[in-house]
């Protein structure tokens, strides 16, 4: 099993903003691998679309995650979702927004810190480690906004059509990444 997990805030207040670009990412992914709609888990404490997928030959059973913690604890769906099923780290794969990323830009990381990004520091102190696959999607842009303003700000059309195609791209290659 693989678990595919969005991070980003709960409600319709975060809504497309630059902090939910993992659940827009994971929204993404269900329509195109045809997922069931996202259901809530209260175990998880998270809403879940559970599929399978084909990848390189192997059919593999996908979760997709979107924790309802918000997302500086997010790293008590992912604990909760790995002790479950009894997996490890390395079956997971954190998706989330960086600042420090421009905007249309994508970086896969594996074994690396949290770069300041509190929802990723959570799941490592959850978890006690930092070796898990994380694809971090640019959001940023120059602003003299402190960071938790910034993120919380919603796409302009202009910046939203160039989430909507790196998200595309991020979609051809998740094959890959998994």
């Amino acid at each position: 099993m693989k678990i595919i997990l969005g991070l980003g805030n709960p409600g319709e207040k975060y809504k497309n903003t630059r902090h939910n670009v993992g659940f827009e990412f994971l929204d993404k992914l269900k329509q195109e691998w045809d997922f069931p709609d996202f259901e809530l888990n209260k175990k998880f404490n998270s809403l879940v679309s559970k599929g399978s997928y084909k990848i390189q030959d192997t059919k593999y059973e996908i979760l997709l995650v979107k924790p309802r913690t918000f997302m500086n604890l997010s790293g008590e769906a992912v604990r909760s979702i790995l002790d479950f099923y009894k997996l490890s780290p390395e079956d997971i794969l954190v998706v989330h927004d960086d600042k420090d990323i421009l905007l249309g830009e994508f970086r896969l990381a594996t074994d690396s810190s949290s770069a300041g990004h509190n929802g990723v520091q959570n799941i490592i102190d959850n978890l006690s480690t930092q070796k898990f696959k994380r694809l971090r999607i640019g959001v940023g842009a120059e602003t003299n906004l402190p960071a938790e303003v910034f993120v919380l700000q919603k796409f302009s059309d202009e910046e939203k059509e160039k989430v909507e195609k790196v998200l595309e791209e991020v979609g051809e290659e998740i094959e890959k990444i998994l």
